[in-house]
């Protein structure tokens, strides 16, 4: 016998074992804790993996084999649920397809296809163990969202492709591809935060609220923050740790949109924004260790509203395309332009002005220091913004704890800024 026939025909059995030990343990007791009636356990779907082996063995003798027994195993796995949707009311056949792709796993590792085979096992075992955890999430998915979901693939995939890459308009100022490509980046972070927190829930507590909350809106987060704190005083540190993680993802944030546009750019802001990321990540930790347990669901419209919305696309889509004409414009009169509107721009927003500077330097219309530091006025504007807020809105003693963070984290930015003088003279 031949040395690797009998190794695949090793993790053939193992494989199918394993998917069948999966099934086995899913459905070995209901609620009540009695065994549930199953159609196919672990040994059995270690047998329905050797079949495919063998059947693909005996393929040469007799060809038509694989599809007889194929066909066989279909209609056997028909009459097993049949009976189950009869007798136990039950009609999901999640356990049933899974034994027809054993079968054919089976038979790819027999025809030389192991790694693919045991990666698809392994790929089907995760799903099969993350049923549970997907249904609950289902749960949480409402219409609206399946909606956004949709718009999301429209904006992208047909919207998109068909809009032209060129400068049109009066003064040649604005590009619809590059405009709704903008609106398209920003969409999705900040539908990635909002479906983490409609899955998890922001009852989990106000720390997990500010971290997926920071990807939809720091500043939207720091005033519901800052409001709460007059009701929960007692909670000081709970609070400043929230707070402070929402501002420190708003750095990451700004550092992937520069990246996902101009790499140049995002080299450049590598480090300082990685300093700050990491010093307000240490801060928030210190602070942590001092916090009190506390759930409690934080309301806020603009982080509990779908993100995802055609009007929400397209008013960004115009502020990007009003700041990167203003900005193309006032170019001509030097970088200190450039540094005014992204002031300005920094006063109510930082998406819009990172995203636009970062193009701008591709099309060679700014320089790259302009680009970087333009976008760093703007981070550091709207860092300030929001520790005007939490002073006005929460007071002086949370708003102490939010100077001190933002002075360590702008900070430890200024020295990122001051390394890259030595590292890109």
């Amino acid at each position: 016998m031949e040395y690797h026939v009998i190794e695949s025909l090793v993790v053939a059995v193992i494989l199918g074992f394993a998917i069948g030990m999966q099934r086995t343990m899913a459905h070995l007791y209901t609620q009540e804790g009695r065994p549930k009636t199953l159609f196919a356990g672990s040994h059995t779907f270690a047998l329905i993996s050797l079949l495919g082996f063998l059947s693909g063995q005996l393929a040469t003798l007799a060809p038509y084999i694989v599809t007889t027994i194929a066909i066989a195993l279909v209609i056997l796995v028909a009459l097993s649920y049949l009976a189950k949707s009869f007798l136990f009311q039950k009609i999901g056949m999640t356990t049933q397809i899974t034994a027809l792709i054993t079968y054919l796993l089976g038979l790819m590792i027999y025809f030389d296809l192991k790694e693919y085979a045991v990666f698809i096992g392994v790929v089907m075992i995760v799903l099969l163990e993350s049923k549970p955890k997907l249904q609950k999430i289902e749960q949480h998915i409402s219409q609206g969202d399946l909606n956004a979901t949709v718009l999301l693939l429209a904006m992208t995939f047909l919207i998109l492709p068909v809009l032209p890459n060129e400068m049109i308009g009066p003064y040649s100022l604005f590009n619809p591809y590059k405009t709704w490509l903008m609106a398209v980046i920003i969409s999705a972070v900040s539908f990635i935060g909002y479906v983490a927190i409609k899955v998890l829930g922001n009852q989990r507590g106000i720390l997990f609220t500010g971290v997926f909350g920071g990807l939809i809106s720091s500043t939207a987060i720091t005033i519901s923050l800052s409001k709460i704190y007059l009701t929960q005083k007692m909670f000081l540190q709970n609070f400043v740790a929230a707070i402070a993680i929402a501002s420190t993802f708003m750095f990451l944030r700004v550092l992937f949109e520069a990246y996902v546009i101009n790499q140049k750019v995002a080299l450049v802001l590598l480090i300082p924004y990685l300093l700050a990321t990491f010093s307000g990540l240490i801060y928030v930790y210190v602070i942590y260790q001092r916090t009190q347990a506390l759930k409690m669901e934080v309301e806020n419209q603009e982080i509990a509203k779908n993100p995802l919305q055609l009007s929400e696309a397209i008013k960004f889509g115009l502020l990007f395309g009003v700041i990167y004409g203003v900005t193309t414009l006032v170019h001509h009169y030097g970088d200190i332009g450039v540094y005014a509107v992204s002031f300005v721009s920094g006063l109510g927003d930082v998406d819009a002005i990172a995203l636009s500077l970062s193009q701008l330097e591709i099309d060679q219309k700014i320089s790259l220091t302009a680009s970087v530091h333009g976008i760093v006025i703007a981070s550091v504007t709207n860092s300030l913004v929001k520790l005007g807020i939490v002073y006005w809105v929460g007071g002086r003693t949370i708003g102490m704890r939010m100077s001190l963070f933002y002075l360590i984290a702008l900070g430890m930015m200024g020295i990122g800024l001051w390394v890259n003088t030595l590292v890109f003279p």
